[in-house]
């Protein structure tokens, strides 16, 4: 390709996933549906994140949508399943989705690498868990968000909870569960959801243009940030000065270390 881009094969028309100055993009492309996550879609997804999250030629991903949105979440026509298929017992579904949560956005947010959501336009239920998972979210001026699961009178999934929590603080975070309201970008940006508002038509030119930076940037530092920044979730503040110490310590090197002396 003329762009130096070099296509994945995701085994479905429904993600698409290329690498371009060591970024994988991953488009979710399902237009028509509003990428709403499917059968075919969400296995393909999870293998693209594994992938690139493990492929030391890839220096960052972003994860974007197809059209004007980003991604709906599930694709509630195809709720039912296989009528066809023998039921499962409680347990087993319990198990089932407990595996399909790690395997998506449990292995997103551990993905020691940066990670950012180009957001389109509308992010809802478990599509929005997916944008919260990654590190940067840049959004259009049309965005819109919801969690949209008390619409159904279901309590919520892929680390939702979770998420919000941690990234507008237990108040909002009640507020947009139980409300389900329809939050517009830049409400969103002063909820600290997202980092950056842009106008539609410069979106794809500036999310890639982040990645592309964090992509050629210093790849075993942000792994060493982004561990010290997941631990500062659940420790105290002395383990993490003292995890920071130990990684601090570990990227300077020797020489740069000699040079700072007593200074630093």
């Amino acid at each position: 390709m003329t762009d130096g881009s070099i296509p994945v094969d995701t085994g479905t028309d429904e993600l698409l996933c290329e690498i371009r100055d060591r970024v994988a993009v991953i488009t979710l492309n399902r237009p028509g549906a509003r990428n709403s996550l499917s059968d075919h879609l969400t296995p393909a997804l999870r293998r693209m994140i594994k992938r690139n999250g493990d492929d030391p030629e890839v220096g960052a991903l972003l994860i974007t949508g197809a059209g004007t949105a980003f991604c709906s979440g599930g694709d509630v026509k195809g709720m039912g399943g296989n009528t066809a298929a023998p039921p499962m017992s409680f347990d087993d579904k319990v198990a089932r989705l407990r595996e399909r949560q790690r395997t998506l956005t449990g292995v997103l947010v551990s993905v020691r690498k940066p990670t950012i959501a180009a957001l389109p336009g509308p992010a809802a239920g478990a599509g929005l868990a997916i944008a919260l998972a990654c590190d940067i979210r840049i959004a259009a001026e049309s965005t819109i968000m919801t969690t949209g699961y008390a619409r159904l009178a279901l309590t919520g999934d892929y680390g939702i909870s979770w998420l919000l929590t941690r990234l507008a603080g237990t108040a909002r975070a009640r507020e947009l569960m139980f409300l389900s309201e329809r939050i517009d970008a830049r409400r969103a940006e002063g909820l600290g959801l997202i980092n950056r508002v842009v106008p539609d038509a410069e979106l794809r030119g500036e999310a890639f243009a982040v990645a592309k930076t964090l992509a050629n940037g210093p790849s075993s530092t942000y792994a060493s940030m982004k561990d010290s920044l997941n631990l500062a979730l659940s420790a105290d503040f002395l383990t993490s000065l003292d995890q920071e110490a130990e990684k601090m310590v570990a990227a300077a090197g020797t020489e740069l270390w000699l040079i700072l002396g007593d200074a630093a």
